[in-house]
C-alpha cells in the first residue's frame, strides 16, 4: 500500500498544545471494529465499557528528560567552522548496553553536520561555565543520528533531571526560554510510570488516574504492565512511498514473571486482552510471533527488542490483542497504520474524519479512541 493511503486532513488548531485541565477528563471515541460504528464518549466511561475478566495491559515506561543542549569542545571544533554561539540540541533515544559498563547512547543531534565523529560535547548546568557532563561522538548514522559515550559521573540520571528537558514532540510548541512547563513535568508522564528509559511518553496512558484504575479493579478488569522504552522510531518521519519499504528502529522491552503469568492465564481462559497504546500492542504482538516461531505455548519473563511494523496488507492478524485504547495519530504515520491494521483502514479513517468534525483534540495531549 502507499503511505499516502493513510493521509487525512487535520486543522492545525485541533493539535492539543496542553493536556486537559483535569487528568482523565478527555473525550473518547469508541469504534466497534466488527461493524465500523463509532460513538462519542468520555474517558471516564472506560470501566463501564470493559467487561469483568478483561486483561488491560499498560506500558509503565518512564520518560526521562532526554532533551539536552550542548556546546562543542576539543580539537575538531577548531579544525572546522567556529563553534556556534547557540546550542547543539541532543535528544537521547536509546541507552546502548555495554559489556564494559560504559554509558553509551544513541541520540539525535541538531545541527548534525556540525557534530562529527571524534568531537566532544559539553553539557552545562544553567548559569555555570563548568560542564557537568561530557560525551565523545563515537559514530554517525542517518538523519542526524549519533552514538555518544558519556564520561563517568555519579548519579547520571540525577544530572539529567537537573539539566535535561522532557522531549515534547515538535508539534507541541513551547518558548525557547522554557522548553517545558511545570505542567509538562507532571502531565507528560503516566501516573503508573516505573522504569525510566523512554524518549517519549506512551501517550494512551496519560489519561489514567488512580481513581479510574480503582474503578477498573472494582469492575473485575485485571491489569498488567509491560515496559517498552519509546525510542528513535517515534521521532523519525516516514520517508518511504510504500508501506512494505518501511523499517522501524528496534525498541527495548521487558515482561515480568507476573505479567507473563497474567497473559498466559487470560489466553488459556479465552479472556480478552486490551492493550493501552501502540507501544503495548507492538510488544505483545512481537512476543506472540516469537512464541509461534519457537513452537512454545506459554510466555516467559524476558527482555528483548522489537522492530515489528504492523500495517494493513503486511501484518494484520493480531494474535494476542483483542482491544486497543489509543490516542489519535499523525497522518501517514506508522502508528495510524498500526491502528488501521487492527480495525481496518477505511473504518479508522472514517472515525478520524468524524473526530475532526466533532473537534476532538489530537496527538499526545489530545483525546483518545477505544477500539473493541
Amino acid at each position: 500500500m502507499l503511505v499516502s493511503d493513510f493521509q487525512y486532513e487535520l486543522p492545525e488548531e485541533l493539535i492539543a498544545q496542553r493536556p486537559p485541565a483535569v487528568r482523565g477528563s478527555s473525550r473518547m471515541l469508541t469504534l466497534d471494529r466488527r461493524t465500523g460504528q463509532f460513538e462519542d464518549r468520555v474517558f471516564g466511561d472506560l470501566p463501564s465499557l470493559l467487561r469483568a475478566g478483561d486483561l488491560l495491559v499498560l506500558n509503565d515506561s518512564r520518560v526521562i528528560p532526554a532533551r539536552l543542549f550542548a556546546t562543542r569542545g576539543g580539537l575538531r571544533t577548531q579544525e572546522s567552522s567556529p563553534a556556534p554561539s547557540g546550542h547543539i540540541e541532543v535528544l537521547l533515544t536509546l541507552h546502548v548496553a555495554s559489556a564494559e559498563g560504559r554509558n553509551e547512547w544513541t541520540a539525535l543531534v541538531r545541527p548534525a553536520k556540525k557534530v562529527q565523529v571524534g568531537e566532544t560535547l559539553l553539557f552545562h548546568e544553567e548559569g555555570s561555565s563548568e560542564a557537568v557532563l561530557r560525551a565523545v561522538v563515537l559514530g554517525a548514522g542517518e538523519s542526524g543520528e549519533r552514538t555518544l559515550r558519556f564520561a563517568p559521573v555519579e548519579e547520571f540520571y540525577a544530572v539529567l533531571e537537573r539539566i535535561g528537558h522532557l522531549p515534547l514532540p515538535p508539534y507541541i510548541r513551547r518558548a525557547k526560554a522554557e522548553p517545558n512547563t511545570v505542567e509538562d513535568r507532571e502531565r507528560y508522564q503516566t501516573v503508573y510510570a516505573g522504569e525510566r528509559g523512554s524518549a517519549a511518553a506512551p501517550t494512551a496512558g496519560l489519561h489514567f488516574t488512580p481513581e479510574v484504575l480503582a474503578q477498573l479493579a472494582e469492575r473485575g478488569v485485571e491489569t498488567a504492565r509491560i515496559t517498552l522504552h519509546v525510542g528513535l522510531g517515534t521521532f523519525q518521519p516516514v520517508r518511504a512511498e510504500r508501506t512494505e519499504e518501511i523499517r522501524l528502529h528496534a525498541e527495548h522491552y521487558s515482561i515480568s514473571a507476573k505479567t507473563a503469568a497474567a497473559l498466559n492465564r487470560a489466553r488459556a481462559e479465552g479472556r480478552r486482552i486490551v492493550a493501552v497504546g501502540t507501544t503495548t500492542t507492538r510488544t505483545l504482538e512481537h512476543v506472540a510471533r516469537e512464541l509461534e516461531r519457537a513452537g512454545a505455548r506459554e510466555i516467559e519473563a524476558h527482555s528483548g527488542s522489537t522492530s515489528l511494523f504492523l500495517s494493513p496488507g503486511l501484518n494484520e492478524e493480531f494474535k494476542i490483542v483483542g482491544g486497543l485504547l489509543t490516542n489519535f495519530h499523525l497522518p501517514q504515520s506508522t502508528l495510524v497504520m498500526l491502528v488501521s491494521a487492527f480495525a481496518g483502514r477505511e473504518q479508522v479513517l472514517a472515525a478520524y474524519r468524524h473526530a475532526v468534525e466533532q473537534r476532538y483534540r489530537f496527538f499526545s495531549y489530545g483525546d483518545c479512541m477505544l477500539i473493541l
